[in-house]
């Protein structure tokens, strides 16, 4: 599917990167084989298979002083690149405001508790997505991925979902699950686009998994937007209790509930990184709002705190960025650095002085561009709505009457 009408956006570009170098493991999570293991048996074995992705730069983080491969310098830096890691085509950008290009870099394979890490930044609504893989079996996952729609034109199109299907390509994994962190009101997701694409590629489905408490997020907004319950029942594969374990290939995941942006939110942690969707942002712009329906700045600031007691060098892998312009849009900072630098919950903030800033500030806030979409398709997993009898495909935008009745 390129678009639903006849319409090209040529204003978005991804930006792409290969993210993660390898950091030592803490004590990884426990728990219940997967239910999918048998599933998922043969396609494991296969991959392990697979030619390794190729590297256009080597860097050991381990251990420092190791012989390094020949490779050629090439000047700038990526747009998230931290010291240390050169890039291969690097392309320098300020903000989302600049015009962005594909840039990527890449690491040694590290250890076999860690995942490799590559994000994608959508730069319209300001969205990291991620593929992680297991880079012993390149079986990996995609988290939070972004269908582009243009609300001017109406158009639904792919350049988004696509970007990240060529990087699957490209590496050789083998996707397992597409994982939401919760249903998103400021982007419509990609995950049913992908999981048939995929389906068809790969010849395996991967399941499209978010947390359990999506169903009264679904019966919420089915009964706001008139969508009837058969077109959300049973959309999602999996459904996350609270700190279920689940396999990545050989690596260990954990699903973590991180309630108060929404009361259905979820994190993944991954050896020593934690995908955090729409809970912390960069330190400079601190949380996420609370105003949604089943928002709550008390949960929010718990759920930070949660956060913050991992051990200081997990990184925290952030679902937005909206940088200002002496910065590039970055994608993960560590415990330490949010303890020590984040404008609403670093160390010495109360649970009071939070809950305050932050409803001051959600007062002041918009809603966002696409929220009345984006839910429509999100609690559909981001399927399509069933076209009418007229065969249009329809979305429901909300009449807004200010002070005037006849």
């Amino acid at each position: 599917m390129k678009s639903l009408r006849p319409h090209v956006s040529t204003g978005w570009k991804a930006t792409r990167c290969l993210l993660q170098p390898p950091t030592p493991a803490i004590q990884p999570a426990t728990g219940r084989q997967s239910t999918e293991s048998l599933r998922r048996l043969h396609h494991r074995s296969k991959s392990s298979t697979a030619a390794a992705p190729q590297t256009s730069a080597s860097l050991s983080f381990a251990n420092p002083v190791a012989p390094q491969p020949q490779r050629r310098a090439l000047p700038g830096r990526c747009i998230s690149c931290r010291s240390g890691v050169r890039c291969t085509n690097p392309v320098a950008t300020k903000s989302l405001r600049a015009p962005q290009s594909q840039a990527s870099y890449s690491t040694k394979a590290a250890p076999s508790e860690e995942p490799t890490v590559h994000g994608l930044f959508e730069t319209k609504t300001g969205t990291w997505q991620y593929v992680v893989a297991d880079p012993s079996t390149l079986t990996a996952v995609i988290i939070d991925p972004v269908l582009d729609y243009d609300p001017t034109t109406l158009a639904v199109t792919t350049q988004s979902p696509d970007a990240l299907l060529s990087l699957v390509k490209e590496k050789g994994y083998t996707i397992d699950r597409i994982l939401e962190t919760h249903a998103h009101a400021d982007h419509l997701t990609a995950s049913a686009y992908l999981q048939k694409r995929l389906t068809q590629e790969q010849g395996y489905k991967p399941l499209i998994g978010i947390g359990k408490r999506i169903e009264q997020v679904q019966e919420l907004f089915g009964r706001k937007y008139g969508i009837l319950p058969e077109e959300y029942g049973g959309v999602f594969d999996k459904l996350f209790e609270d700190d279920e374990c689940f396999s990545i290939g050989e690596l260990k995941a954990t699903a973590i509930h991180l309630p108060g942006h929404t009361p259905d939110h979820l994190g993944y942690k991954i050896g020593d990184n934690v995908f955090c969707g729409d809970s912390l942002f960069h330190a400079d712009i601190g949380t996420a709002r609370c105003d949604f329906p089943g928002g709550s700045a008390s949960n929010l600031f718990n759920s930070g705190r949660r956060l913050l007691r991992f051990p200081d060098h997990v990184k925290i892998w952030t679902g937005h960025d909206y940088p200002p312009d002496d910065r590039s849009a970055m994608p993960w900072m560590t415990v330490r650095e949010h303890k020590e630098q984040n404008k609403h919950l670093k160390d010495g903030i109360t649970e009071e002085e939070f809950v305050a800033l932050r409803k001051e500030r959600d007062a002041t806030l918009a809603e966002p561009r696409l929220v009345h979409q984006s839910l429509q398709m999100n609690i559909r997993a981001g399927r399509l709505p069933r076209p009418s009898e007229g065969g249009h495909r329809l979305l429901h935008v909300p009449l807004k009457q200010k002070d005037v009745e006849w």
